[in-house]
């Protein structure tokens, strides 16, 4: 008899519940990534806003449960649950004791999923990415938790988080601002809403302390232009030379690449006539009825001194056009070496940044240009 080089492959129903998560968590991360556009919209903030009240109605109801099994839902006033729910005998079946968890990790999941796509959408600068990431990491990590949603005081902690992050897109829409002020009351309520939930589930399991640390957290962050200024999302930006617009549409002149710089069409070192404008040009969506004052901040690069500003020059964004609200400024007589373009709200939040470089010589004549439209 000739042997078999490969074993049976036979999923049992165990193997096939171990692999649902990580089905889930592709197939819902495909699908958000290919369904949430380039920017944020209204409905997107409803449908995420209707996961969070689907955990919060899960949270309750879980609370509920194990009052009920330790006798705690009667007694007047509530006491604290334990942190875990008791062992069940005889135990339920696997639909039942498993099931509002794994329900649970999807909801977490599809926030997650959409709101770290959300916030990479609005990052362009290296410490914004970095926070990007990070809601990565626990998009991911999610995945793995499915045992320790058992553990009520880590699920406060996912379900503040992910509140906090979700009105800090909402309250901006609402209110039409992305003022500072907005951002911490956002924060503020999105972890008040996860300790008055708590407050409202019977016997009142798990510790809520954690989740206004992750708040305070959330302050540091911002205050060290760690989280990009959400709603504002980064359409383009460009620097170059004449700048021209025709039927509503902007024309700016890049200086090409040699031949030989295949990855990249437009240089980063620039070539300046005396005298010569160069304009940066911005483009970033806002939804609509947000009103800003943004502002292109222009910087050198001077040894040991760093960046130093040149000037800040602000202009008007209104909310609303999808390709983004276009805003410009020039400068002239600028020096050689390093340069950088921070797009800035009126608190001083980075939108974007463009690096780039000015040659000590001349522009040639012949040199080669493209037309870029924004």
């Amino acid at each position: 008899m000739t042997p078999r080089l490969y074993p049976d492959f036979d999923l049992s129903p165990h193997d096939l519940r171990r692999a649902l998560p990580a089905l889930a968590f592709f197939a819902g991360f495909l699908w958000d990534a290919l369904t949430l556009g380039r920017a944020v919209s209204a409905v997107d903030l409803w449908i995420l806003t209707a996961y969070l009240a689907g955990a919060a109605g899960v949270l309750w109801w879980l609370g509920r449960r194990q009052a009920l099994e330790v006798g705690l839902e009667s007694r007047q006033p509530p006491v604290t649950a334990p942190d875990t729910a008791p062992a069940i005998t005889p135990p339920r079946p696997w639909w039942q004791e498993s099931g509002p968890y794994l329900l649970l990790q999807f909801l977490f999941g599809g926030l997650f999923s959409a709101l770290f796509i959300f916030y990479f959408k609005s990052s362009s600068h290296l410490l914004a990415y970095v926070w990007a990431l990070g809601l990565g990491a626990l998009l991911v990590a999610n995945e793995f938790l499915e045992d320790r949603y058992r553990r009520f005081t880590l699920v406060w902690l996912l379900f503040g988080l992910c509140a906090m992050l979700l009105l800090n897109f909402v309250v901006p829409h609402i209110v039409g601002s992305v003022a500072g002020f907005w951002f911490f009351l956002s924060t503020l309520l999105g972890a008040g809403l996860a300790h008055g939930l708590r407050l409202k589930t019977p016997g009142r399991p798990g510790r809520i302390g954690p989740v206004w640390g992750v708040a305070a957290g959330l302050f540091l962050a911002y205050a060290a232009d760690l989280i990009p200024p959400v709603p504002l999302v980064k359409r383009d930006l460009a620097v170059g030379h004449d700048l021209v617009r025709v039927e509503g549409v902007y024309r700016l002149q890049l200086e090409k690449t040699p031949w030989w710089v295949f990855w990249r069409r437009v240089s980063r070192e620039l070539h300046l006539a005396p005298g010569e404008r160069l304009y940066c040009v911005s483009a970033v969506f806002a939804p609509r009825g947000l009103d800003a004052r943004l502002f292109h901040r222009w910087e050198h690069h001077e040894g040991e001194r760093g960046w130093v500003t040149w000037s800040r020059v602000g202009f008007q964004l209104s909310g609303g056009r999808e390709g983004g609200y276009r805003g410009y400024t020039w400068k002239q007589n600028l020096a050689p070496g390093d340069w950088r373009v921070a797009v800035e709200t009126e608190n001083e939040r980075t939108v974007a940044v463009h690096r780039f470089s000015i040659a000590a010589e001349p522009r040639a004549a012949d040199a080669a240009m493209l037309a870029r439209e924004l």
